[in-house]
């Protein structure tokens, strides 16, 4: 309840979501509860106008079905790259084509009010702190494992954002030097290995050299292959579904240890697609932490998985509009 009463005195907002796949918005409450909740796909290749028009219609309608009346204030979530501070979307590469989008401003005179923009897995780590998983926490480190690696921390009760407001690139620490190229343009990086898409391209090629052998898998011949074929393979037995969700609950240990010895959380959390494998993926991680986390640490950090589900998005950008837009109100 202490966090919860830190916004109290701030009104409901409205909180949009914009991912690569599907648009969400809703109203929050200050006590993280979110009322008109409206959810359309993205269609990005319709181009940023489009999309952004069909957004304020869905945000419009969330704030009609929540019966709050007018918004606080509007928080966005989006993936990036972004100048959080600015309120410009950059190059997010899940928008192919929105450069320099100043989505902020948009959207200020759209509703009328201030906005603020957030990278999508800061704004979840807000989110899970204030209101999920994270609550009973001081501090917490929040990774979300998804089509990418995202990630985001509070320490100290402060969302930690960088000197350039892009800090907690938590996804593209290395894990394999010299590996396996990211995304980021770099190689050997967790999102390199343990992302959802790269779950399913490792898979990919560990059935075609299984072929080659003539070693069996119930993998072959699925199109597409994604991440959750691979656990629920790998639950049964598979034997190539195993080696592949070995490495990766192992690449994800060790990356979640580095973290944990670096910032001492209360609480480690893990969201995103790819953990709804559930204990299967959070088990062998947190045993892989506890394991080798140094002194203390690996006996007071809990690992959980997240707590706020497709509503982290929304709640969490209404989160980061009080967190950023509270201390001049």
């Amino acid at each position: 309840m202490g966090k919860v009463s830190t916004v109290s005195a701030l009104g409901p907002t409205l909180g949009l979501d914009i991912g690569g796949t599907k648009l969400a918005t809703a109203m929050v409450t200050p006590d993280g509860r979110h009322h008109g909740l409206q959810i359309a796909p993205t269609r990005r290749e319709d181009g940023p106008d489009d999309v952004l028009r069909r957004l304020f219609d869905l945000g419009r309608a969330s704030i009609d079905a929540a019966g709050l009346g007018s918004p606080w204030a509007v928080g966005i979530s989006c993936g990036g790259p972004l100048d959080a501070l600015a309120g410009v979307l950059e190059c997010p590469p899940h928008l192919p084509g929105w450069l320099d989008i100043p989505i902020a401003d948009t959207t200020s005179r759209e509703f009328g009010v201030p906005t603020v923009l957030e990278n999508d897995a800061t704004a979840a780590a807000l989110a899970e702190y204030q209101f999920g998983a994270g609550v009973c926490a001081r501090s917490l480190i929040y990774l979300t494992v998804s089509t990418g690696i995202g990630g985001g921390s509070v320490i100290d009760g402060q969302l930690h954002r960088g000197a350039t407001g892009n800090g907690g690139e938590l996804g593209h620490i290395t894990v394999r030097p010299g590996g396996r190229h990211c995304t980021c343009g770099r190689r050997g990086c967790l999102e390199a290995y343990c992302s959802g898409t790269q779950i399913a391209a490792r898979a990919a090629e560990a059935v075609a050299l299984a072929q080659e052998t003539g070693r069996r898998t119930e993998l072959a011949g699925i199109e597409p292959l994604t991440a959750a074929h691979v656990s629920q393979a790998a639950a049964r037995g598979d034997a190539v579904a195993v080696d592949v969700w070995q490495e990766t609950v192992e690449l994800l240990g060790q990356a979640l240890t580095d973290l944990v010895n670096v910032f001492e959380p209360d609480v480690a959390v893990l969201g995103g697609g790819v953990t709804r494998a559930g204990a299967m993926l959070l088990d062998p991680v947190a045993h892989i932490v506890r394991a080798n986390a140094m002194g203390r640490e690996a006996e007071v950090v809990r690992l959980e998985l997240a707590t706020l589900g497709d509503v982290v998005g929304v709640v969490g950008a209404a989160a980061v509009a009080w967190d950023r837009l509270g201390a001049s109100h």
